[in-house]
């Protein structure tokens, strides 16, 4: 059965200044009428920065992404969908590097300029031929509008239905720049880095420390704060570029503060489409924790919660059944006294004092029949601490593409 698409409008009046981009079909997917291979090119060197995936089984981009950032002269981003180029040993390394290095020649780049991101079945390896061919074909196709940017997402993509754009335009000193984010996911979603594939452009000017520090601080906030199966992927990856086409100094105090809140709201909305977007979706979880003594703590409760899979499928079935959400808080590994413990559900209580509160069950389940997000609110009042976290409801439809996936 093929993946329902769903048309997107790119959510800025236009990209970062100074970048161009585009994504064609290489025959990676059987599907002709999706992008395999996407391309996004700086004109100019940018400063890069990356945050990667945790899982010790890692991909060979992620290796060869790892080696550049944070760093200064890279020119662009090089995509494929359909393969994720990992756990394939050292042909995978030469593959990736092989990928940059067709990506630089196409772009007039120097050979280490280039980064490269991959996604899709693991464990086998790149058809070259065909990736190669793809590159030269999406350099000759780059663009700066809309079409340009959509086609570029939808390379990114696998069983995604539709592309996670997101942008922001920030007030700095006497001027302006731009943010510019897009993102792949909808299944091996439990990131406890960053997200599943992510690239985020600005034409601001930063430093390279910089760089890395608020783009790790972004995805704390928001990638590692959203999970549709708890699975953490081979090559979750986040990549941020500024190419300071927008002129002027680095950014500094007050500047960079205003530029990293305005990279967390990019971030989070494209973290929110993530969990949207889940396989076979019929609600989004949003799972507010208050009241803990760490910020750690309240997403380990959170988290838990979110990946349960009774959980998800009483959030499904529209069942307020409420002694789920309360036993995955129970074993998250987070000491906290119950009796304090207090539960809302779509902002209705249902949990207090150790003991239910009488509710209208008919009308908690109408509530979320009706609506697409489901709003789950635990306070444990040991603290002053809390956590957002977003996920998505467990489906019959998630299975089946799940095991239908590979064959």
């Amino acid at each position: 059965m093929p993946i329902a698409e769903t048309p997107v409008r790119l959510p800025i009046p236009s990209l970062p200044c100074g970048y161009r981009m585009g994504g064609v079909h290489a025959g990676l997917k059987r599907n002709p009428t999706r992008e395999d291979v996407s391309l996004v090119v700086s004109d100019v060197p940018a400063v890069a920065a990356g945050v990667y995936t945790t899982n010790l089984v890692f991909a060979a981009p992620v290796a060869h992404d790892r080696s550049l950032t944070p760093g200064r002269g890279i020119r662009g981003v090089v995509v494929n969908s359909g393969n994720a180029n990992a756990c394939t040993g050292a042909r995978g390394l030469d593959d990736a590097r092989a990928m940059a290095a067709a990506a630089a020649t196409a772009v007039g780049a120097a050979g280490d300029a280039m980064l490269v991101l991959s996604t899709g079945i693991i464990g086998e390896f790149l058809p070259m031929e065909k990736v190669t061919a793809g590159i030269t074909a999406a350099a000759g196709r780059l663009g700066t509008d809309d079409d340009a940017a959509i086609t570029a997402a939808r390379g990114m993509m696998t069983t995604d239905t539709r592309p996670k754009l997101a942008g922001r335009a920030v007030r700095v000193g006497a001027g302006s720049v731009t943010i510019f984010g897009m993102a792949k996911g909808a299944a091996m979603i439990g990131p406890r880095l960053a997200t599943m594939l992510g690239v985020v452009l600005t034409d601001a000017t930063l430093e390279p420390d910089d760089a890395q520090r608020i783009l790790r601080e972004a995805c704390d906030q928001t990638f590692n704060c959203v999970s549709v199966d708890g699975h953490t992927s081979t090559n979750d990856t986040v990549l941020l570029l500024a190419n300071g086409a927008a002129g002027g100094k680095s950014l500094a105090g007050a500047d960079l503060d205003a530029f990293g809140a305005a990279l967390v709201e990019t971030c989070e909305v494209l973290a929110r489409e993530i969990a949207d977007d889940g396989e076979g979706a019929t609600h989004v979880l949003r799972v507010e924790v208050t009241g803990c003594r760490t910020r750690e703590e309240a997403r380990q409760i959170a988290r838990t919660v979110a990946d349960s899979p009774l959980v998800k499928t009483a959030i499904h079935g529209a069942d307020p059944n409420w002694g789920r959400i309360v036993s995955a808080a129970g074993y998250a590994g987070v000491p906290f006294d119950p009796t304090r413990l207090v539960l809302r559900l779509n902002g209705t209580l249902l949990f207090r004092d150790g003991a239910p509160v009488a509710f209208d069950a008919d009308a908690v389940s109408a509530s979320l029949g009706a609506s697409r997000e489901a709003l789950i609110e635990l306070d444990l009042a040991s603290g002053p601490a809390s956590v957002r976290f977003h996920s998505s409801d467990l489906t019959a439809e998630y299975v089946r593409l799940n095991a239908d996936y590979h064959t």
